[in-house]
């Protein structure tokens, strides 16, 4: 299968780069470019890519904004964005409108792909530890809310062990450690996991962590 990527970056010159690192792989295709967030949106409709790599700071719509619309619109193209730090607001907003991941503008080539790879086939970029990490830095910018009951109706669809691996998830455990606190097997694990994310309408396990994270089920620490 050929990942189809629209790339969106307000310098020419690095949309250039991206073009050509892409250009080289035999299982991509750059199939537009875009300055700002509103074209990215517009060729997002156009185009339906798989993935987007997407800039935050741009004129205009930013991409931020841009990835909310996108994801709303097109819920099969997946968002990545592109930051400067691991740990930055851009990155938690991006998160929290939809992307699957974010990645550093200064990654080497082979991660560029790798990520652009790992979106397009469903899974997450950011490892759940660095999600919590953002998600503790940047917690006063969640919904107020005083327990998990009255943050989102949605938890009522979980069965109580599904709840349970939601909370180990939210805290940024891999699916080998939850298994082993929970005494599960590991496929039993993947099993819940892939469940709470239909169940809810989440993308991805990182939305998951955002998920437990909004609805109280895990609180900074």
């Amino acid at each position: 299968m050929t990942i189809r990527v629209l790339l969106v970056d307000d310098e020419p010159l690095l949309r250039m780069a991206f073009t050509m690192v892409l250009d080289a792989q035999p299982d991509m295709e750059p199939v537009g470019e875009a300055a700002d967030g509103a074209e990215a949106v517009r060729l997002t409709l156009a185009l339906r890519p798989d993935v987007v790599l997407m800039d935050v700071r741009m004129p205009g719509t930013d991409g931020i904004e841009a990835t909310g619309r996108i994801v709303e619109s097109c819920p099969d193209t997946r968002v990545l964005i592109l930051t400067t730090f691991d740990l930055d607001e851009y990155a938690f907003a991006g998160l929290r409108a939809g992307a699957s991941g974010f990645l550093l503008k200064n990654a080497l080539p082979e991660e560029l792909l790798a990520a652009i790879r790992s979106v397009a086939a469903g899974d997450a970029v950011v490892a759940p530890r660095i999600t919590r990490r953002l998600l503790e830095n940047f917690a006063h910018q969640l919904p107020a809310g005083t327990s998990a009951a009255e943050g989102d109706e949605r938890l009522a669809r979980l069965t109580a062990r599904e709840r349970e691996v939601l909370v180990e998830v939210g805290r940024g455990l891999s699916n080998t450690e939850i298994a082993a606190g929970l005494h599960l097997a590991e496929a039993t694990v993947k099993t819940h996991l892939s469940r709470i994310l239909v169940k809810l309408g989440l993308r991805d396990r990182v939305q998951a962590v955002v998920f437990a994270y909004e609805t109280r089920l895990v609180r900074p620490s």
